[in-house]
């Protein structure tokens, strides 16, 4: 007679025996998606105020791993080309060339297996107003450059009842720098205006703007200014403009409104609203 010996596992071994299957095979599927990852961690990304243009770019991976970086979608560089999980360049950026202030990158790693990942997209400040350059855009760069330069603003003057068409030119002659970039945070600046069937016809003035950057503005900017109009009419400018929108990534297109008054002469008292150009292109930078 044969013998069969049978091996009973009650329930609780089997749901026991079932979870703990489970358990490492969900395991060996995070530990494959992980190694089949590789994180960056950015520590430096900056560019320094003073020339040359180095981009000084600084991160560790989770890996080790090689390494490059992709600046603004065209320039390549390479960052590490030994395996390490601790990566650091100094990049120079003189032969590129940037459409706007704030410039993105990526950085793309290679495991030992020679597979590639690429990381989120990064960006780092230039601390300066990036140059118009290229072929097609010399005639923006002439346009634009003689607006700011040569050509002066409309502005409408509002006196004791009595409405004046101006011309008024504001030239930034300081600026002092901000974290974001975009714009300055504020800039000391110049003004002429010429208001034709007035009395009083030239006006200079020296003044501050204030830059506060918005969501849905460019930026909204409060502002001081001293003027004369050298015939003894001497006073004050409170102002407010907003910025709509950018042209080139270079000039901002403002409206703007001004309050002038005369301490201890009411009757001299006027007001402007105006339509210009704001750009720091060629301002002196502070920081």
């Amino acid at each position: 007679m044969k013998v069969y010996r049978v091996i009973i596992f009650n329930l609780s071994s089997m749901k026991f025996l079932i979870i703990l299957i489970i358990g490492l095979s969900l395991a060996s599927v995070f530990a494959q998606s992980d190694a089949d990852s590789i994180e960056v961690y950015l520590i430096d990304a900056y560019i320094k105020p003073e020339p040359p243009q180095i981009f000084f770019l600084s991160f560790f991976t989770s890996d080790v791993a090689k390494s490059v970086v992709v600046i603004d979608g065209r320039y390549s560089s390479t960052v590490s080309d030994e395996f390490t999980d601790m990566h650091k360049a100094e990049i120079d950026l003189e032969d590129m060339i940037f459409s706007g202030k704030i410039v993105p990158f990526v950085i793309i790693t290679e495991n030992e297996y020679g597979k590639t990942f690429t990381s989120e997209s990064f960006d780092f400040d230039l601390p300066f107003e990036p140059e118009i350059k290229g072929g097609s855009n010399f005639i923006q760069l002439c346009l634009f450059g003689g607006a700011i330069f040569l050509l002066p603003y409309p502005n409408y003057v509002i006196q004791n009842g009595h409405n004046s068409f101006s011309l008024t030119k504001e030239i930034p002659i300081i600026s002092f720098r901000s974290s974001n970039l975009n714009y300055p945070a504020g800039f000391l600046s110049l003004e002429y205006s010429y208001i034709f069937d007035a009395d009083a016809k030239n006006y200079l003035r020296a003044g501050y703007k204030k830059i506060y950057e918005l969501p849905h503005l460019k930026y909204l900017s409060p502002g001081v200014s001293l003027y004369t109009n050298f015939l003894g009419n001497n006073g004050i400018g409170l102002e407010l403009s907003a910025g709509l929108f950018t042209i080139v990534d270079t000039f901002t297109l403002y409206v703007r409104y001004r309050y002038n008054l005369k301490p201890g002469d009411s009757s001299d008292n006027f007001h402007e609203i105006s339509l210009g150009l704001y750009s720091g292109f060629f301002s002196f930078y502070l920081d």
